[in-house]
């Protein structure tokens, strides 16, 4: 390990409140424990140079980089958890338009979502730390503004980071009821009731072992993320074979798979209607930001993670056509769909497709196995983005929160304090499915934000800082980051929006009150604790960019 920087690497945050808390402190002769399959520290100077990176930046290294290119994609990919994570929100664009939304809708955000991804890569070569999008706000916005920018950044990021998880483990409870009750005890009746005890039985039991997995076995998560793209490949090719080759009911032609549009179920006016349906690609690319927080364990984050982002986003459109297609070709009737009660309408497209419940409860397997990795990541990362934030004194208590588990190797006291809070609001749904509905939709657009805070101050400031990164994209930066600005000003109003009208109050869209409410909470907290115990990282500009001037040097000697 490199000697420590001076002390103005300390210079943002008052060196009084870094020695009083420990919280940046590099630590010599800390003996350096590796994961099978990971090249000691010196083999080929990358993760010393991370390691070095990270100090400048002005934190000690506290976590493993265990984590290769391929790894960390993996994860990213797991994130995401295509097909898994189109199958439980295909209802969107079922009901927004049918076919043309559901094949054209995901390759429309798809590129979209890649320029968000390349901006955000941009932007991560440049800041390659666990703090992710918040610490990347601080440093680019003007010193007048960027305590209060990267406040509400950081607390948009975690609050999406903490409620993803709710969202996915909640979600799989409710897609594998639905999974449950392919088998039925009368034509159009399951066989399972699904009463709100029982779906919070098994959304705590799914909780629970995701971050059980996620905390005992950290070591071995980036090859349980590398199984998880055979599991899913395999998975597709099973379910795109059976359900084309038995297609029981027939199968469309291909004018109606990629031209059909019918926005009749919905209610809304055309464009619109085509609009919520997008709402289905939305939601299953939403975690394309929270890989950053992983940067701390990965062996070179300036080059890997912006490569990891955008290859990720490539290989779900083509995971994504692989699964959709096949469906849409053997759809059944578009308003039997939008009626359904549990709003899943995949396990009755595949049901119909193979006319057997053994055999689409097998093909399902593939999906719900899928939704449990899914789930361990969204834990995983989202425990690093909370302990990041919380490092940086920005969240109460946060002298507790901070702590890594050094027999571990994880922020075990934040990745539990976020358990807590999950079953916690898991328990709304006991009272309203519409209200514990407000606060999973509000993650995905908290993250939205969060992902445009950083993106957005770039673009006004000139894109002048991320000019010396390692994935600087040139003029085609100026387009990614003008597209991913424009689809976040349409995407946080329509995640908003209620997806069909009339409105009834057991189906209205709660989540822009509850995102107004964060929005005041997290101002006022700013103005009442904030302002006086938040100093932001504790990061002297002039050591980055020394660091990240030796770093890119570097990068150009290899290539």
């Amino acid at each position: 390990m490199a000697n420590p920087l001076p002390s103005y690497a300390y210079g943002t945050q008052s060196d009084a409140f870094a020695a009083e808390n420990d919280v940046h402190r590099h630590s010599l002769g800390k003996e350096t424990h590796h994961s099978p399959g990971v090249k000691p520290l010196g083999a080929d100077g990358g993760q010393t140079a991370a390691d070095d990176f990270l100090e400048a930046m002005g934190y000690k290294a506290e976590l493993l980089r265990s984590r290769s290119t391929l790894q960390v994609a993996f994860m990213s990919f797991v994130l995401a958890s295509i097909p898994y994570g189109l199958a439980t929100t295909l209802y969107y664009p079922v009901v927004g338009g049918g076919p043309a939304d559901i094949i054209w809708g995901w390759v429309a955000v798809s590129l979209i979502i890649l320029c968000v991804a390349a901006s955000l890569g941009e932007i991560t070569s440049v800041y390659p730390t666990s703090g992710g999008v918040y610490y990347q706000t601080f440093m680019l916005a003007p010193p007048s503004y960027r305590l209060i920018m990267s406040w509400i950044c950081g607390w948009a990021f975690v609050v999406g980071n903490v409620t993803i998880p709710l969202a996915v483990n909640f979600g799989t409870t409710l897609f594998f009821a639905a999974c449950i009750n392919v088998f039925e005890s009368e034509p159009g009746k399951g066989i399972f009731a699904a009463e709100p005890y029982q779906i919070y039985l098994i959304f705590l039991a799914i909780t629970l072992l995701c971050n059980a997995v996620s905390a005992l076995g950290n070591k071995w998560l980036p090859y349980l993320d590398t199984f998880a793209i055979f599991w899913t490949f395999a998975g597709l090719i099973c379910i795109v074979v059976c359900v084309l080759a038995i297609a029981k009911n027939g199968r469309h032609d291909a004018a109606y798979v990629f031209r059909e549009f019918d926005p009749s179920n919905s209610g809304w006016t055309a464009g619109w209607s085509f609009c919520v349906g997008l709402l289905h690609a939305a939601y299953a690319t939403s975690s394309t930001g929270m890989i950053i927080s992983m940067c701390e364990e990965v062996q070179q984050p300036a080059t890997q993670v912006p490569k990891a982002m955008v290859g990720t986003i490539v290989l779900n459109t083509i995971a994504g056509l692989i699964f959709l297609i096949p469906l849409v070709f053997v759809l059944p009737d578009q308003a039997e769909l939008a009626a359904l009660v549990s709003a899943q309408p995949t396990p009755v497209i595949i049901k119909s497709a193979i006319g057997s419940s053994g055999g689409t409860i097998a093909l399902l397997l593939p999906l719900l196995v899928l939704a449990l990795f899914c789930g361990i990541g969204c834990t995983t990362a989202s425990s690093r983005c909370t302990w990041a934030f919380a490092r940086d004194g920005a969240i109460p208590g946060f002298k507790w929160w901070k702590q890594v588990n050094q027999r571990l190797d994880v922020p075990l006291n934040a990745m539990m304090m976020i358990m807590v809070v999950e079953l916690l609001l898991g328990l709304i749904y006991f009272g309203s499915s519409a209200a514990f509905n407000a606060f999973s939709g509000v993650g995905v657009i908290c993250l939205t934000l969060s992902y445009a805070c950083p993106i957005l101050i770039n673009l006004i400031t000139g894109r002048k800082q991320v000019a010396l990164g390692n994935f600087y994209l040139g003029k085609l930066g100026w387009f990614c980051n003008s597209v991913a600005v424009c689809w976040s000003a349409l995407a946080l109003p329509l995640f908003c929006m209620p997806t069909i009208i009339p409105v009834v109050p057991e189906y209205m869209n709660y989540a822009s009150v509850v995102f107004f409410a964060f929005f005041v909470i997290a101002t006022i907290w700013y103005f009442v604790w904030g302002k006086k115990n938040y100093r932001g990282p504790p990061t002297h500009e002039d050591a980055v960019l020394e660091a990240r001037q030796a770093s890119v040097i570097s990068h150009q000697d290899k290539m």
